[in-house]
């Protein structure tokens, strides 16, 4: 069987978000989330003859799917904070011109006083952002705005008969809660694909996602809803992985979504049989559950080069993956989550293309 060449849906607006710098434990180190990320994927998918779709270019006013995953107060930020930082003092006073966090009004800091809005843009920015390793520039709102439409064109192909599409998102989403971002994310991609396939009349979707990190932002839009199933294959936040805190297997969901999340931690240094297994196993699961289409928060940072985690899946492994996942018989669209080893990124994304698309076709 050929090649299949499936869509990849793209914006070339998803460069302009330059994080310039992290900051990671009080350090500032270069940003792994880059644009050239984009660039190094197209070439990829279409050196191998896949077809390029621009994403229509958004429309005034905010698409529903973006509202009923994320709270409004966070649009609003999103849509405002680098335009209200620039208008500040920080550029003169810190030479930092993008937006950091510093301040967390968190409980333990509020102590159960009647907490305020903070005034000042760098104390705000902590009601949304929960890491300071997620900066906000100029470019941020029109290229994650610009991700969005790019999963909202891969729904808009599958619905209209497209076994299988890619939206080449970035920033990447699946760390976005509904009123937070944080881990390289600021709208969740994958998120807002699930919500377009039920508006669109999709009764029952699964997530698959394969990225490196468990997608926090995803569990917990959908973990109170039975209509959309996480699952999750990543390193176990037990061994000191982000997202830390959350990802664990004992996480299966709550009210009428009550068995509807599956998290599978992987020990450090799993390769591609025990990463398989789990992604066979998810596979199945979303079958086994009525799920009639299908989102895949595709990550390739689980791969032995990238250096954000300790996995050690092969680009054999991507491949396969894909094709137990077009084994489950679902019209599916792909999303582009995480992935930072330049030299073998689009090649790892063109691997688990070929993997579901050989079996979509």
């Amino acid at each position: 069987m050929g090649q299949y060449a499936l869509p990849v849906v793209w914006s070339p607006t998803t460069r302009e978000h330059d994080p310039r710098h992290e900051v990671w434990v009080g350090t500032a180190t270069p940003a792994a989330e880059v644009a050239s990320r984009v660039d190094a994927i197209l070439e990829a998918l279409q050196a191998v003859g896949h077809r390029l779709v621009e994403a229509p270019t958004a429309a005034e006013g905010t698409p529903q799917e973006m509202t009923s995953v994320h709270d409004p107060e966070l649009l609003d930020f999103l849509r405002t904070a680098a335009d209200r930082w620039l208008e500040g003092p920080y550029v003169d006073l810190a030479g930092q011109d993008r937006v950091v966090p510093y301040f967390f009004p968190t409980p333990a800091m509020t102590g159960g006083l009647p907490a305020r809005r903070a005034v000042a843009v760098h104390a705000d920015a902590g009601r949304f952002a929960y890491d300071t390793m997620t900066l906000l520039g100029p470019g941020t709102w029109a290229a994650a705005r610009a991700a969005v439409d790019c999963a909202l064109g891969a729904v808009d192909l599958v619905v209209s008969g497209e076994p299988l599409a890619y939206a080449l998102c970035r920033p990447p989403g699946h760390h976005a809660t509904r009123a937070g971002y944080g881990g390289s994310c600021y709208l969740n991609n994958a998120a807002v694909a699930a919500q377009a396939l039920r508006t669109r009349g999709v009764e029952r979707v699964g997530v698959v996602d394969v990225d490196a990190h468990h997608g926090n932002g995803t569990a917990a839009i959908f973990y109170e809803r039975g209509d959309v199933l996480y699952g999750s294959v990543h390193v176990d936040p037990g061994a000191g992985w982000f997202p830390h805190l959350v990802g664990f297997a004992d996480e299966t969901g709550a009210a009428a979504g009550a068995g509807a999340t599956r998290n599978l931690p992987m020990a450090e240094g799993t390769d591609d049989a025990a990463w398989l297994e789990a992604v066979h196993d998810l596979a199945g699961w979303v079958v086994a559950a009525g799920c009639t289409a299908l989102v895949v928060s595709l990550g390739v940072d689980a791969a032995a080069d990238d250096p954000e985690s300790p996995l050690l899946v092969t680009r054999d492994g991507y491949r396969r993956a894909g094709a137990l996942l077009a084994a489950t018989g679902l019209p599916a669209v792909v999303v582009q989550e995480g992935g930072y080893h330049l030299p073998t990124l689009g090649g790892l994304v063109a691997a688990y293309l070929e993997g579901h698309g050989r079996g979509a076709s």
